[in-house]
């Protein structure tokens, strides 16, 4: 019933910054916690950052410091700030509900020199 749609990835140098946007059909949106999971070829999906209904937040040591996750529920979005990426950022970004089952398509985000 809730789809996710997200976006804002692209191709940035080391040091760089990116803001992904994860937009929400529905009206439950405001009820749910959320996640931003990401995906590198090879490896499996790992959750990066995660925030609840109330707005507590939590983060992967690696990206500790450098992402910033947030949600607007009036637009029923998901945003997750990038700043200061790596290398190891690079892989394929992924927003869930945490109680919900379904994923969206995704975007890529590729840091290179």
């Amino acid at each position: 019933q809730v789809q996710f749609v997200e976006s804002g990835g692209g191709l940035v140098q080391p040091g760089g910054s990116l803001r992904l946007s994860c937009v929400a059909s529905g009206r439950i949106f405001s009820l749910l916690s959320m996640a931003w999971y990401r995906q590198a070829p090879g490896k499996q999906r790992e959750l990066v950052a995660s925030i609840t209904v109330r707005g507590i937040t939590n983060y992967e040591d690696s990206v500790q410091g450098r992402f910033t996750i947030s949600r607007d529920n009036a637009e029923n979005t998901l945003y997750l700030q990038m700043d200061n990426l790596k290398y190891e950022d690079t892989a394929v970004y992924y927003c869930k509900a945490l109680s919900l089952t379904n994923w969206g398509q995704g975007t890529q985000v590729t840091v290179s020199s």
